[in-house]
């Protein structure tokens, strides 16, 4: 059974980080889970973690703020990183300040970022 861990963590370890997060979307969806849930229990330690130092930030939204003249581009980019239907990915492309991608890495946010500023789209990264 170890044996069996262990090849899952190194095939796991060969995972782009757009891989791994559409990896976790398809594991919440079929247990009906939400990874993030752990998360906020630990940010919800209370006030020992409060006196820590501030650290550098870990996550980060990926914001449209114009989906530029291309717009047909940026709805198609929206949907391969997401996992949204054509009307929804359009509704956030047209809709200024709409969250593409909330609360991944900064690498997830930058390749993002990229794809779609290469779509003509104008992003923030929050």
């Amino acid at each position: 059974m170890a044996a069996n861990l262990e090849k899952l963590v190194e095939e796991l370890s060969t995972l782009s980080v757009l891989e791994a997060a559409d990896l976790v979307k398809a594991l919440e969806a079929k247990w009906g889970v939400s990874a993030a849930a752990p998360v906020a229990a630990a940010a919800a330690a209370g006030p020992a973690a409060a006196a820590e130092p501030v650290e550098e930030k870990t996550e980060f939204d990926v914001v449209i703020k114009d989906a530029g003249p291309k717009k047909i581009e940026t709805i198609k980019v929206i949907r391969q990183l997401t996992s949204l239907g054509l009307g929804e990915a359009k509704t956030m492309a047209e809709t200024a300040g709409g969250k593409v991608l909330a609360g991944v890495g900064k690498e997830a946010a930058m390749e993002a970022k990229k794809k779609l500023e290469e779509a003509g789209a104008v992003i923030e990264i929050a």
